[in-house]
Protein backbone atom coordinates (compact mmCIF):
# COMPACT_ATOMS: atom_id res chain seq x y z
CA UNK A 1 0.00 0.00 0.00
CA UNK A 2 1.39 3.44 -0.91
CA UNK A 3 2.68 5.61 1.86
CA UNK A 4 -0.08 7.79 3.26
CA UNK A 5 -2.83 5.53 1.93
CA UNK A 6 -3.92 4.54 5.43
CA UNK A 7 -4.09 6.34 8.70
CA UNK A 8 -1.05 5.43 10.82
CA UNK A 9 -1.59 4.00 14.26
CA UNK A 10 0.57 6.76 15.75
CA UNK A 11 1.67 10.13 14.54
CA UNK A 12 1.33 13.85 14.95
CA UNK A 13 -2.03 13.99 13.12
CA UNK A 14 -3.59 11.18 15.12
CA UNK A 15 -3.55 12.48 18.69
CA UNK A 16 -5.76 15.57 18.22
CA UNK A 17 -8.12 13.60 15.97
CA UNK A 18 -8.42 10.85 18.56
CA UNK A 19 -9.20 13.36 21.28
CA UNK A 20 -11.83 15.02 19.07
CA UNK A 21 -13.53 11.78 18.03
CA UNK A 22 -13.63 10.47 21.59
CA UNK A 23 -15.21 13.72 22.79
CA UNK A 24 -18.17 13.51 20.39
CA UNK A 25 -21.52 12.30 21.76
CA UNK A 26 -22.76 10.71 18.55
CA UNK A 27 -21.20 7.51 17.15
CA UNK A 28 -18.18 8.48 15.02
CA UNK A 29 -15.41 6.43 13.39
CA UNK A 30 -12.28 7.41 11.49
CA UNK A 31 -11.70 4.87 8.71
CA UNK A 32 -8.62 4.42 6.55
CA UNK A 33 -8.77 3.92 2.79
CA UNK A 34 -8.70 0.13 3.18
CA UNK A 35 -11.84 0.23 5.36
CA UNK A 36 -10.14 -0.39 8.70
CA UNK A 37 -11.47 1.61 11.64
CA UNK A 38 -8.54 3.50 13.15
CA UNK A 39 -10.45 5.47 15.79
CA UNK A 40 -13.93 4.82 17.18
CA UNK A 41 -15.59 6.56 20.09
CA UNK A 42 -17.49 4.73 22.86
CA UNK A 43 -20.85 5.63 21.26
CA UNK A 44 -19.85 3.75 18.09
CA UNK A 45 -18.70 0.74 20.13
CA UNK A 46 -22.09 0.77 21.87
CA UNK A 47 -24.06 0.84 18.61
CA UNK A 48 -22.21 -2.16 17.18
CA UNK A 49 -21.89 -3.91 20.57
CA UNK A 50 -18.15 -4.50 20.03
CA UNK A 51 -14.93 -2.47 20.09
CA UNK A 52 -14.70 -1.03 16.58
CA UNK A 53 -11.10 0.21 16.59
CA UNK A 54 -9.14 -2.11 14.29
CA UNK A 55 -12.28 -3.68 12.80
CA UNK A 56 -13.12 -3.77 9.10
CA UNK A 57 -16.04 -1.34 8.68
CA UNK A 58 -17.50 -3.35 5.78
CA UNK A 59 -18.07 -6.27 8.12
CA UNK A 60 -20.42 -4.19 10.30
CA UNK A 61 -22.20 -2.03 7.71
CA UNK A 62 -23.61 -4.73 5.45
CA UNK A 63 -27.10 -3.53 4.60
CA UNK A 64 -27.11 -3.11 0.80
CA UNK A 65 -27.71 0.65 0.63
CA UNK A 66 -25.20 1.33 3.41
CA UNK A 67 -22.56 -1.00 1.93
CA UNK A 68 -22.88 0.69 -1.46
CA UNK A 69 -22.55 4.10 0.15
CA UNK A 70 -19.38 3.01 2.01
CA UNK A 71 -17.83 1.76 -1.23
CA UNK A 72 -18.51 5.10 -2.90
CA UNK A 73 -17.02 6.98 0.04
CA UNK A 74 -13.85 4.82 0.14
CA UNK A 75 -13.34 4.65 -3.63
CA UNK A 76 -9.75 5.68 -4.58
CA UNK A 77 -11.04 8.24 -7.06
CA UNK A 78 -13.47 9.79 -4.55
CA UNK A 79 -13.24 13.53 -4.03
CA UNK A 80 -12.30 14.94 -0.65
CA UNK A 81 -15.14 16.77 1.04
CA UNK A 82 -17.93 14.83 -0.70
CA UNK A 83 -20.65 13.68 1.72
CA UNK A 84 -22.34 10.31 1.19
CA UNK A 85 -25.43 9.27 3.15
CA UNK A 86 -27.57 6.18 3.65
CA UNK A 87 -30.12 4.91 6.16
CA UNK A 88 -29.59 1.86 8.34
CA UNK A 89 -32.50 0.30 10.24
CA UNK A 90 -31.64 -1.80 13.27
CA UNK A 91 -34.41 -3.80 14.92
CA UNK A 92 -34.62 -5.34 18.35
CA UNK A 93 -37.27 -7.10 20.41
CA UNK A 94 -38.46 -3.78 21.88
CA UNK A 95 -37.91 -1.13 19.22
CA UNK A 96 -36.58 -0.23 15.81
CA UNK A 97 -33.82 2.37 15.41
CA UNK A 98 -33.18 4.28 12.20
CA UNK A 99 -29.64 5.63 11.77
CA UNK A 100 -28.60 8.14 9.14
CA UNK A 101 -25.01 7.23 8.26
CA UNK A 102 -22.82 9.93 6.76
CA UNK A 103 -19.34 9.44 5.29
CA UNK A 104 -17.01 12.27 4.34
CA UNK A 105 -13.43 11.95 3.14
CA UNK A 106 -11.04 14.33 4.82
CA UNK A 107 -9.32 16.91 2.65
CA UNK A 108 -5.61 17.11 1.83
CA UNK A 109 -5.14 19.75 4.48
CA UNK A 110 -5.72 17.16 7.20
CA UNK A 111 -2.43 15.45 6.34
CA UNK A 112 -4.04 12.01 6.29
CA UNK A 113 -6.17 9.94 3.91
CA UNK A 114 -9.18 8.94 5.98
CA UNK A 115 -12.96 9.03 5.94
CA UNK A 116 -15.10 10.18 8.84
CA UNK A 117 -18.19 8.00 9.30
CA UNK A 118 -20.86 9.27 11.69
CA UNK A 119 -24.23 7.90 12.76
CA UNK A 120 -27.20 10.08 13.65
CA UNK A 121 -30.29 8.58 15.28
CA UNK A 122 -33.31 9.84 13.34
CA UNK A 123 -35.81 7.37 14.81
CA UNK A 124 -37.85 10.19 16.34
CA UNK A 125 -38.08 11.92 12.96
CA UNK A 126 -39.17 8.71 11.26
CA UNK A 127 -41.73 8.08 14.01
CA UNK A 128 -43.04 11.64 13.70
CA UNK A 129 -43.39 11.27 9.94
CA UNK A 130 -45.21 7.96 10.38
CA UNK A 131 -47.54 9.57 12.92
CA UNK A 132 -48.20 12.44 10.52
CA UNK A 133 -49.10 10.03 7.72
CA UNK A 134 -51.32 7.99 10.02
CA UNK A 135 -52.97 11.13 11.34
CA UNK A 136 -53.80 12.44 7.87
CA UNK A 137 -55.11 9.01 6.83
CA UNK A 138 -57.26 8.72 9.96
CA UNK A 139 -58.70 12.23 9.67
CA UNK A 140 -59.49 11.65 6.00
CA UNK A 141 -61.22 8.37 6.84
CA UNK A 142 -63.16 9.84 9.75
CA UNK A 143 -64.45 12.73 7.63
CA UNK A 144 -65.09 10.70 4.50
CA UNK A 145 -67.64 8.41 6.17
CA UNK A 146 -70.10 11.12 7.32
CA UNK A 147 -69.54 13.14 4.14
CA UNK A 148 -70.45 10.09 2.07
CA UNK A 149 -73.63 9.65 4.12
CA UNK A 150 -74.53 13.32 3.72
CA UNK A 151 -73.89 13.30 -0.02
CA UNK A 152 -76.07 10.21 -0.46
CA UNK A 153 -79.00 11.60 1.50
CA UNK A 154 -78.79 15.00 -0.21
CA UNK A 155 -78.93 13.29 -3.61
CA UNK A 156 -81.91 11.19 -2.47
CA UNK A 157 -83.73 14.23 -1.08
CA UNK A 158 -83.19 16.07 -4.34
CA UNK A 159 -84.58 13.16 -6.31
CA UNK A 160 -86.71 10.22 -5.14
CA UNK A 161 -87.56 11.40 -1.62
CA UNK A 162 -88.20 15.07 -2.28
CA UNK A 163 -91.96 14.59 -1.91
CA UNK A 164 -91.82 11.92 0.81
CA UNK A 165 -92.30 13.75 4.12
CA UNK A 166 -91.58 10.70 6.31
CA UNK A 167 -88.38 9.79 4.48
CA UNK A 168 -87.32 13.44 4.46
CA UNK A 169 -87.69 13.70 8.24
CA UNK A 170 -85.78 10.45 8.77
CA UNK A 171 -82.94 11.46 6.45
CA UNK A 172 -82.65 14.94 7.94
CA UNK A 173 -82.34 13.43 11.42
CA UNK A 174 -79.49 11.18 10.25
CA UNK A 175 -77.83 14.09 8.45
CA UNK A 176 -78.05 16.21 11.59
CA UNK A 177 -76.39 13.44 13.61
CA UNK A 178 -73.58 13.00 11.09
CA UNK A 179 -73.04 16.77 10.96
CA UNK A 180 -72.86 16.86 14.75
CA UNK A 181 -70.28 14.07 14.70
CA UNK A 182 -68.13 15.97 12.20
CA UNK A 183 -68.44 19.13 14.27
CA UNK A 184 -67.30 17.21 17.35
CA UNK A 185 -64.38 15.72 15.44
CA UNK A 186 -63.21 19.13 14.20
CA UNK A 187 -63.56 20.60 17.72
CA UNK A 188 -61.47 17.76 19.17
CA UNK A 189 -58.83 18.16 16.46
CA UNK A 190 -58.54 21.89 17.18
CA UNK A 191 -58.39 21.20 20.91
CA UNK A 192 -55.68 18.57 20.43
CA UNK A 193 -53.63 20.88 18.21
CA UNK A 194 -53.81 23.66 20.80
CA UNK A 195 -52.86 21.29 23.63
CA UNK A 196 -49.84 19.96 21.78
CA UNK A 197 -48.59 23.54 21.43
CA UNK A 198 -49.12 24.26 25.14
CA UNK A 199 -47.88 20.97 26.57
CA UNK A 200 -44.49 22.33 27.66
CA UNK A 201 -46.03 25.35 29.38
CA UNK A 202 -47.02 24.40 32.91
CA UNK A 203 -50.19 26.04 34.35
CA UNK A 204 -49.79 28.33 37.36
CA UNK A 205 -53.27 28.78 38.88
CA UNK A 206 -54.52 27.14 42.07
CA UNK A 207 -57.41 24.80 41.31
CA UNK A 208 -59.81 22.93 43.59
CA UNK A 209 -60.19 19.27 42.49
CA UNK A 210 -63.65 19.15 44.11
CA UNK A 211 -64.76 22.22 42.12
CA UNK A 212 -63.47 20.61 38.91
CA UNK A 213 -65.42 17.40 39.50
CA UNK A 214 -68.59 19.23 40.55
CA UNK A 215 -68.46 21.37 37.39
CA UNK A 216 -67.99 18.23 35.27
CA UNK A 217 -70.96 16.43 36.80
CA UNK A 218 -73.16 19.53 36.49
CA UNK A 219 -72.37 19.84 32.77
CA UNK A 220 -73.17 16.16 32.13
CA UNK A 221 -76.20 15.94 34.44
CA UNK A 222 -78.75 15.61 31.60
CA UNK A 223 -76.80 12.72 30.04
CA UNK A 224 -76.35 11.04 33.41
CA UNK A 225 -80.09 11.27 34.04
CA UNK A 226 -80.95 10.05 30.53
CA UNK A 227 -78.64 7.05 30.94
CA UNK A 228 -80.27 6.12 34.25
CA UNK A 229 -76.87 5.91 35.93
CA UNK A 230 -76.38 6.29 39.69
CA UNK A 231 -73.41 8.49 40.56
CA UNK A 232 -71.42 7.52 43.65
CA UNK A 233 -69.68 10.60 45.04
CA UNK A 234 -66.64 9.60 47.12
CA UNK A 235 -64.88 12.92 47.58
CA UNK A 236 -63.66 14.54 50.79
CA UNK A 237 -64.43 18.26 50.90
CA UNK A 238 -60.97 19.16 52.20
CA UNK A 239 -58.90 17.99 49.24
CA UNK A 240 -55.81 20.18 48.78
CA UNK A 241 -55.46 22.39 45.73
CA UNK A 242 -53.47 21.48 42.67
CA UNK A 243 -51.66 23.82 40.28
CA UNK A 244 -53.49 23.67 37.00
CA UNK A 245 -55.86 25.03 34.42
CA UNK A 246 -59.45 24.72 35.68
CA UNK A 247 -61.07 24.52 32.25
CA UNK A 248 -58.61 21.93 30.97
CA UNK A 249 -59.06 19.76 34.05
CA UNK A 250 -62.82 19.97 33.59
CA UNK A 251 -62.23 18.78 30.02
CA UNK A 252 -60.20 15.83 31.35
CA UNK A 253 -63.00 14.60 33.60
CA UNK A 254 -65.68 15.52 31.07
CA UNK A 255 -63.98 13.17 28.60
CA UNK A 256 -63.48 10.43 31.19
CA UNK A 257 -67.03 10.64 32.50
CA UNK A 258 -68.41 10.83 28.96
CA UNK A 259 -66.49 7.64 28.10
CA UNK A 260 -67.89 5.96 31.20
CA UNK A 261 -71.40 6.93 30.13
CA UNK A 262 -70.82 5.66 26.58
CA UNK A 263 -69.18 2.35 27.35
CA UNK A 264 -69.73 1.64 31.05
CA UNK A 265 -73.27 2.81 31.73
CA UNK A 266 -74.54 -0.74 31.37
CA UNK A 267 -73.25 -1.41 34.88
CA UNK A 268 -75.72 1.14 36.26
CA UNK A 269 -73.23 2.94 38.52
CA UNK A 270 -70.31 5.29 38.03
CA UNK A 271 -68.10 6.34 40.93
CA UNK A 272 -66.12 9.55 41.26
CA UNK A 273 -63.44 9.25 43.91
CA UNK A 274 -60.45 11.19 45.20
CA UNK A 275 -57.81 10.80 47.84
CA UNK A 276 -54.50 12.28 48.92
CA UNK A 277 -51.40 10.10 48.71
CA UNK A 278 -48.25 11.10 50.56
CA UNK A 279 -46.03 9.57 47.89
CA UNK A 280 -46.39 8.43 44.30
CA UNK A 281 -43.64 6.80 42.19
CA UNK A 282 -41.83 9.32 40.00
CA UNK A 283 -43.43 12.39 41.62
CA UNK A 284 -42.15 14.60 44.42
CA UNK A 285 -44.34 15.27 47.44
CA UNK A 286 -48.01 14.48 48.06
CA UNK A 287 -50.48 14.01 45.22
CA UNK A 288 -54.22 14.07 44.65
CA UNK A 289 -55.49 10.93 42.96
CA UNK A 290 -58.91 11.30 41.30
CA UNK A 291 -60.74 8.41 39.66
CA UNK A 292 -63.69 7.69 37.39
CA UNK A 293 -64.82 4.07 37.80
CA UNK A 294 -67.61 2.27 35.96
CA UNK A 295 -69.07 -1.23 36.22
CA UNK A 296 -69.40 -1.84 32.51
CA UNK A 297 -68.00 -4.48 30.20
CA UNK A 298 -64.37 -3.60 30.84
CA UNK A 299 -61.48 -3.57 28.38
CA UNK A 300 -59.17 -6.38 27.34
CA UNK A 301 -55.69 -5.61 28.79
CA UNK A 302 -54.16 -5.91 25.32
CA UNK A 303 -55.81 -2.61 24.34
CA UNK A 304 -54.89 -0.55 27.42
CA UNK A 305 -51.38 0.61 26.31
CA UNK A 306 -52.86 2.07 23.11
CA UNK A 307 -56.03 3.71 24.44
CA UNK A 308 -54.52 7.21 24.45
CA UNK A 309 -53.38 7.01 20.81
CA UNK A 310 -55.22 9.31 18.44
CA UNK A 311 -58.17 7.54 16.77
CA UNK A 312 -57.45 4.24 18.51
CA UNK A 313 -60.68 2.42 19.31
CA UNK A 314 -61.31 -0.92 20.96
CA UNK A 315 -64.48 -1.34 18.88
CA UNK A 316 -64.63 1.06 15.92
CA UNK A 317 -68.23 0.29 14.94
CA UNK A 318 -69.49 0.69 18.50
CA UNK A 319 -67.54 3.92 18.99
CA UNK A 320 -69.04 5.50 15.86
CA UNK A 321 -72.47 4.30 16.85
CA UNK A 322 -72.05 6.19 20.14
CA UNK A 323 -70.65 9.29 18.37
CA UNK A 324 -67.11 8.85 19.70
CA UNK A 325 -64.34 10.71 17.84
CA UNK A 326 -61.46 8.52 19.02
CA UNK A 327 -59.60 11.58 20.37
CA UNK A 328 -61.01 11.92 23.89
CA UNK A 329 -58.33 9.96 25.74
CA UNK A 330 -55.55 11.47 23.63
CA UNK A 331 -56.75 14.91 24.76
CA UNK A 332 -56.80 13.66 28.36
CA UNK A 333 -53.22 12.41 28.06
CA UNK A 334 -51.93 15.75 26.71
CA UNK A 335 -53.65 17.77 29.44
CA UNK A 336 -52.38 15.47 32.19
CA UNK A 337 -48.86 15.68 30.74
CA UNK A 338 -49.07 19.47 30.74
CA UNK A 339 -49.98 19.31 34.44
CA UNK A 340 -46.97 17.00 35.11
CA UNK A 341 -49.40 14.32 36.24
CA UNK A 342 -50.06 10.67 35.48
CA UNK A 343 -52.97 8.87 33.83
CA UNK A 344 -53.55 5.33 35.05
CA UNK A 345 -55.95 2.93 33.35
CA UNK A 346 -57.07 -0.29 35.00
CA UNK A 347 -59.72 -2.60 33.58
CA UNK A 348 -60.92 -6.17 33.85
CA UNK A 349 -63.20 -7.62 31.16
CA UNK A 350 -66.64 -8.04 32.65
CA UNK A 351 -65.81 -6.05 35.77
CA UNK A 352 -65.58 -2.43 34.61
CA UNK A 353 -62.82 0.13 34.19
CA UNK A 354 -61.10 2.75 36.30
CA UNK A 355 -59.35 5.86 34.96
CA UNK A 356 -57.19 7.62 37.57
CA UNK A 357 -55.60 11.05 37.22
CA UNK A 358 -52.72 11.76 39.62
CA UNK A 359 -51.73 15.41 40.09
CA UNK A 360 -49.14 16.95 42.41
CA UNK A 361 -50.57 18.94 45.31
CA UNK A 362 -49.96 22.68 45.36
CA UNK A 363 -47.63 23.99 48.07
CA UNK A 364 -50.09 26.80 48.81
CA UNK A 365 -53.69 26.03 49.90
CA UNK A 366 -56.66 27.77 48.29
Amino acid sequence: MAEGATLPDHGAALAPLRALVLALAEPVMLVSADGVVRIANPAADEVFATPMTGAQVRAHLRQPDVAAMIERALAPDGAAGDIHRALMVVGSANAETTWQISARRMGPGAGIDATVISLHDISHMEAAEAQRRDFIANVSHELRSPLTVLAGFIETLQDAAQDDAAARAQFLAIMARETQRMTGLVADLLSLSRLEGEERIRPRALVSPVAVLRATVAALKPRITAAGVVMDWNLPDDLPAVIGDHDQLVQVFHNLLENALRYGAGGGRIALGAQVQARFPGMDGPVVRMSVTDQGEGIDPIHIPRLTERFYRVDRARSREKDGTGLGLSIVKHIVNRHRGRLLICSTPGAGSSFDVVLPCADTPL
